[in-house]
């Protein structure tokens, strides 16, 4: 498609919440946490994520909440916290509510021993109901992964993996510091799926430094060798004034914000004529796939992790500077380890900041989730359960207008549907019913 590449060099969230992160304030406190977690109905699902903020190297693209470490004793420390939480949340919620969802993510939590993966998943469902059929993933990073890491994780339950893979280029893997060589990635997939951890993500990004579009053709092609179930395709988001790692990286090597698009568009269309389904904006499946199956359905979700499947009213999120996102509002931890350990061994949960929702923030929040999943929002249809309508939105609309003008959105009384070939735009299109988004001093990525 063309478009003006200009526009996508605006900065917006990648809304995986609504409000976002940035907007999260003291006000919330562990006693306001401990609250809404006591007042969750029983029976409610949820799912759970932990957060292992440690690494062995530092990939200078990164954007997470990690530390790098040598040695395993801050590892082992940390877990010894961790448990302590999941034991002081699981005495607040009680083991009333199937778990329907786990993800460990990080860091690298594969950084964790064996035994200890054991051990972690063993007080997780000690003090948690498992649903039968829940799904449990692990972030992982293939680089050194051993056959005793790949047994633990099936002992564990894990049945599904993300494995990070970024670019195959050497050139691109030098300029971000992550060194990994494709056999290393092709053999971490054989060896999990010989273990059983079948349902398999590979995770790409665009935008990097001596990226082109040969380059991430190439990447793809070997990628789509591997055969998993799903991709995901990221947009590097270069904050160096927010991520001072980040300023390891050479600006100048970066591609302009016309080459980002057009990487955008061609990993789109390289993996959708390869047999993978399109979902929302970064997202790939399988068309059999459980994510293609829910979107077809318009059962979509979005949460910190992505695009998911996952429709539990409650997520919690334990382990440092984790987020967690309840019918009330939303909580975050502590992110340094330090603070968070102290305040878990003084008894208390450990948060930081937070939001709770309003009845503005739930009827936005489902008006952008609905455009992020499926392109496209009936106004009315969702605003009537709130007693408004698509009339409320007059100067959401309004600010739509340039965009409609240039074909990247159609609004047509009620209903906003982005096209699918104009996808690129849809967190530009979900920004206009944001009405935090110019408050504060908030680091967003670019649109693409």
């Amino acid at each position: 498609m063309s478009t003006s590449a200009d526009m996508f060099s605006a900065r917006v969230p990648r809304y995986t919440s609504y409000p976002t992160a940035p907007h999260f304030h003291a006000g919330v406190t562990s006693e306001t946490f401990r609250g809404w977690l006591g007042d969750l109905p029983k029976g409610m699902p949820l799912s759970l994520y932990l957060h292992v903020p440690f690494c062995d190297t530092l990939c200078w693209f990164c954007g997470c909440h990690t530390k790098i470490v040598n040695h395993y004793s801050p590892l082992a420390s940390y877990l010894d916290v961790l448990m302590k939480e999941i034991e002081a949340v699981a005495a607040v919620v009680g083991r009333g509510h199937p778990v329907t969802h786990i993800h460990w993510g990080g860091g690298s939590p594969t950084m964790l021993s064996p035994g200890d993966v054991r051990k972690l998943a063993g007080t997780l469902r000690s003090h948690f109901a498992f649903a039968a059929d829940a799904e449990f993933a692990i972030e992982i990073d293939p680089r050194g992964l051993k056959d005793e890491m790949i047994a633990a994780l099936a002992d564990a339950g894990v049945n599904r993996a993300s494995i990070g893979v970024q670019d195959c280029d050497d050139t691109v893997q030098r300029a971000i510091n992550r060194i990994q060589p494709f056999e290393a990635t092709r053999s971490a997939v054989e060896r999990l799926r010989a273990a059983g951890i079948g349902a398999l993500n590979i995770d790409l990004i665009y935008g990097l430094p001596h990226q082109t579009q040969e380059k991430i053709a190439r990447t793809i092609e070997m990628s789509l060798t591997l055969a998993p179930q799903r991709f995901a395709v990221f947009g590097y988001a270069h904050v160096p004034h927010f991520k001072k790692h980040q300023q390891l990286i050479d600006e100048k090597a970066l591609p302009d914000a016309e080459e980002r698009l057009a990487q955008f568009e061609l990993a789109h269309a390289l993996l959708s004529s390869s047999g993978y389904v399109a979902i929302g904006l970064d997202h790939f499946a399988r068309p059999g796939d459980p994510l293609a199956v829910a979107q077809k359905a318009g059962r979509l979700a979005r949460n910190f992790q992505g695009y998911t499947t996952d429709d539990a009213p409650a997520l919690i999120g334990l382990g440092a500077s984790s987020i967690s996102a309840l019918p009330q509002g939303y909580a975050q931890n502590l992110p340094e380890v330090p603070e968070y350990r102290k305040a878990i061994l003084a008894g208390a949960l450990a948060v930081a900041r937070g939001i709770a929702l309003s009845d503005d923030d739930r009827l936005r929040r489902a008006v952008i989730e609905k455009l992020m999943c499926d392109l496209e929002v009936d106004l009315d249809a969702v605003a009537k359960p709130f007693g408004k309508s698509a009339a409320d939105f007059h100067d959401e609309l309004d600010a739509l207008a340039p965009l409609a003008a240039q074909g990247f959105v159609e609004c047509d009384g009620s209903h906003v549907r982005v096209a699918p070939e104009s996808r690129a735009a849809v967190r530009l299109v979900a920004a206009a019913f944001d009405r935090y988004l110019n408050q504060g001093n908030a680091v967003h990525a670019v649109a693409v």
